[in-house]
C-alpha cells in the first residue's frame, strides 16, 4: 500500500467523498478534499473550495499536484434522468483530462452499475453495457472517453463501479431516507413497489473503505467492482431496515410500479476488489 500519497477527491464533501476521505485519513493519506464547499470535511485534509468545471488548464498544480485523483463529484446522483447528466459529461471529461495533461500519473473515477442497464446475473468488468438511464449513460461515455483517452498516457486508470449504496440515511436520498421521513410523519403506510428486484447493497461505510483501498494501490486497475457480490432483494433489505429500526409504518406493495431499467437480479464480481483488501488486511 502506497501510504502518505498525496490523494486529491472532488465531490469530497458529497454524500461518498465525506466517508472516503476519513478512509484514507485514517490509512496514513495525505488528503486534497476539493468540492463547492468544504464545511464538513475534516481539518486534517487540506480543503480546497473549488469549481472543478472552469475548464482550467493549470488545474493540476491549482489542486496541489496530487499523486492520485479520485474523481467522485457528480451533481444529481440520485435523479437518474435528470438533465444534467448529459449536459454535465463534457465538463467531467475535460477535467480529467486537463489533470491528465498536466502530470497526474493515477486517475481513479467513481462508476455505477446503472452504466450495465437492463440486465441480470452477475456482472464483471467484460459485462457489455447498454445503459437506459441518462446517469447510466452519461457514466458509461464517461468511462469509455477515459479508457479511449489514457492510452497515449502512461497513467494507472481506474474505474470504481458501485451499486445500491445505503447508509447515513440522512445525506442521501434513497428509499431508506424517505422511510424515515414518513415514519416521522407517522404515516401508517409506505408506498412500494413489488420488492422482488435483488440488489448488491453496500453500505457507504464500506464502500468507503474499499474506494480508499483501491486509490492506494496501482497494481490493479481497469474496472473494479466496489460491491458486496451478493444478491439481496429490495423487500428483504426494505423490511430488515424498518425491524431493526423499530418503525411501525408498512410496506404498501404494488403501490408503484417496478422501474423499467432495474434489473431483476444483478450483482457483482468481487474477484479484484478481494485481491486488493486481501493485500491491505
Amino acid at each position: 500500500m502506497n501510504k502518505n500519497q498525496k490523494i486529491a477527491v472532488t465531490g469530497a464533501n458529497g454524500y461518498i467523498g465525506r466517508h472516503v476521505v476519513n478512509a484514507l485519513l485514517d490509512r496514513g493519506a495525505q488528503v486534497i478534499a476539493v468540492d463547492l464547499s468544504t464545511d464538513e470535511i475534516s481539518n486534517q485534509a487540506t480543503r480546497i473550495n473549488s469549481d472543478i468545471f472552469l475548464e482550467d488548464e493549470a488545474i493540476f498544480q491549482r489542486l496541489g499536484s496530487p499523486d492520485v485523483c479520485l474523481h467522485l463529484a457528480w451533481i444529481d446522483g440520485f435523479n437518474h434522468n435528470a438533465d444534467s447528466h448529459i449536459e454535465n459529461l463534457s465538463s467531467h471529461y475535460k477535467f480529467i483530462k486537463n489533470m491528465i495533461r498536466g502530470g497526474l500519473r493515477q486517475i481513479a473515477v467513481m462508476g455505477s452499475v446503472h452504466e450495465v442497464g437492463y440486465y441480470e446475473g452477475v456482472v464483471d468488468e467484460k459485462t457489455p453495457c447498454h445503459p437506459i438511464s441518462q446517469y447510466g449513460i452519461a457514466k458509461d461515455a464517461l468511462r469509455r472517453s477515459l479508457f479511449n483517452f489514457v492510452r497515449n498516457y502512461d497513467v494507472v486508470t481506474q474505474w470504481l463501479r458501485g451499486f445500491y449504496i445505503y447508509g447515513d440515511d440522512a445525506h442521501n436520498h434513497s428509499i431508506f431516507t424517505k422511510i424515515i421521513q414518513a415514519e416521522l410523519n407517522g404515516d401508517r403506510l409506505f408506498p412500494f413497489t413489488t420488492g422482488k428486484n435483488q440488489y448488491d447493497f453496500i453500505h457507504v461505510a464500506e464502500i468507503a473503505q474499499m474506494i480508499s483501498a483501491c486509490v492506494l494501490q496501482e497494481d490493479i486497475d481497469g474496472i473494479i467492482n466496489c460491491c458486496s457480490g451478493v444478491p439481496v432483494s429490495l423487500a428483504e433489505k426494505v423490511e430488515k431496515f424498518i425491524h431493526d429500526n423499530n418503525f411501525k409504518i408498512k410496506l404498501n406493495y404494488g403501490a408503484f410500479p417496478d422501474r423499467p431499467y432495474d434489473s431483476p437480479a444483478i450483482w457483482g464480481d468481487t474477484t479484484k476488489i478481494e485481491k486488493i483488501l486481501s493485500k491491505q488486511s
